[in-house]
């Protein structure tokens, strides 16, 4: 796997202050993507161990929150193979971070349906996964006011309590934005 670029003290992607990860290879290639460079699988760099412990200790400050995997798209099945360990290796090392992560598959793809993204490594990336923000990046239905993602399709989703009901339970936002108006 490559990634394109890894952000320290991010705060755009998740909730607090967080490290993201970008991975690269995508081929929803939606219109108007903000990070279409990072379509193509070779582009970055390599995801070697050396940068996993760079993660792992860029995660460790008590002030960061998690870590957040964005893209390209991280559920593609390349990307899916080296993803599974490292995210297991961050929940085991920081049970109490939360991972977030990004795709452009539904969450009924990924359950119910036949998506490529459907592989054996899927399991256990959910199991790591705190929320999940999912859908593509629809241009007509894009509104920057939308809190942590891109177009109006897009959900942000509570993993654990989605598998647990077998339908999507939507995650709770802080009652300040929730009920804000921009």
């Amino acid at each position: 796997m490559n990634y394109a670029e890894i952000k320290k003290c991010d705060i755009a992607n998740g909730v607090g202050v967080r490290t993201s990860l970008f991975v690269a290879g995508c081929r929803h290639r939606c219109p108007g993507c903000f990070n279409a460079e990072a379509w193509d699988f070779s582009a970055g760099h390599t995801f070697t161990r050396a940068v996993e412990d760079e993660i792992l200790a860029s995660l460790g400050p008590e002030y960061v929150d998690g870590l957040s995997v964005l893209g390209g798209e991280p559920l593609e099945p390349e990307n899916q193979v080296a993803l599974a360990p490292f995210l297991e290796r961050v929940k085991s090392r920081f049970p109490a971070k939360g991972i977030w992560l990004w795709t452009g598959f539904t969450w009924d793809e990924l359950t119910i349906g036949s998506a490529r993204a459907r592989t054996d490594d899927l399991s256990r990336i959910f199991a790591c996964l705190d929320v999940l923000v999912d859908g593509p990046f629809v241009e007509a239905q894009r509104d920057l006011l939308l809190r942590f993602r891109g177009s109006s399709n897009q959900r942000i989703i509570d993993v654990a309590a989605s598998l647990a009901q077998g339908e999507v339970v939507p995650w709770q936002d802080q009652e300040v934005f929730s009920t804000h108006s921009w």
